[in-house]
């Protein structure tokens, strides 16, 4: 089976930058028609423009993934522009503190962030698929730090391992309808974000703890994600797959 999209709607959440954007991108010269959605829309817009410019599809939309009303809103417009059928739900943020000094407020952040958010919008998603009645797709956007931890990240690991574990529950219930779940967790990846920090002493020297001893790039995820968007993941369902380096296999 092939890896397009022809003739399918995708949502990217999270799209404003970095994953999300990309993923955006990914999905319109794969064929589908996308909708982009974030806090801020200004970077949406622009998305928008690129992608048109490019041959594709696309339109923006604003959301708040911990504010349900929100979310509601979101769906409620996009069932009256027809539907779709792809949800990446990528919206996520991070902290970097030591659980002595984490505070209550950023805990609540990141966990209604990337945990209570990714629920709202998967649940939102999932309900307009049932009723459609023609399936979906939802890849949950997680990361190798739910399935493995680091330092000084608690609520970052802890709300990706809750993503990881929604993911399988949703696959169980949602599968009788043709919805299929799946989590992509990706490993280190360069970004404009990260970038300094990678050619950091410290930096180099996490990046020699990868096996391929390279960091990702975003083009590595690409393959993933088509495979659990497309008709060739069809007898995929509550997977964890994990695009890393074989950073998870390394040694203790």
């Amino acid at each position: 089976m092939e890896l397009n999209l022809n003739g399918r709607t995708a949502l990217a959440t999270g799209a404003s930058s970095g994953l999300g954007r990309h993923f955006a991108q990914v999905l319109a010269r794969a064929g589908a028609k996308v909708i982009v959605a974030a806090r801020r829309t200004p970077p949406l817009e622009s998305l928008c423009d690129e992608i048109v410019a490019a041959g594709g599809q696309a339109s923006a939309m604003q959301l708040d993934v911990t504010d349900s009303a929100s979310v509601s809103r979101l769906f409620s417009d996009i069932e009256s522009m027809g539907g779709f059928d792809i949800l990446i739900n990528n919206a996520g943020v991070t902290t970097t503190r030591s659980v002595l000094d984490l505070s209550e407020q950023e805990w609540d952040q990141v966990v209604d962030t990337n945990l209570k958010g990714n629920f709202l919008v998967a649940q939102g998603a999932a309900r307009l698929m049932k009723t459609q009645g023609r399936g979906g797709v939802i890849v949950n956007i997680a990361s190798i730090l739910g399935l493995r931890t680091a330092g000084h990240v608690a609520p970052y690991t802890t709300s990706k391992a809750g993503v990881v574990q929604l993911t399988k529950a949703m696959a169980l219930e949602l599968a009788r309808y043709g919805i299929r779940v799946n989590a992509l967790c990706p490993g280190y990846i360069e970004t404009d974000l990260n970038q300094d920090f990678f050619a950091s002493g410290a930096g180099q020297a996490m990046v020699k703890r990868i096996p391929q001893r390279r960091l990702g790039r975003p083009e590595d995820l690409d393959g993933a994600l088509l495979l659990l968007c497309s008709d060739a993941g069809s007898y995929i369902t509550g997977a964890t797959l994990a695009v890393d380096g074989g950073h998870l296999v390394s040694t203790l």
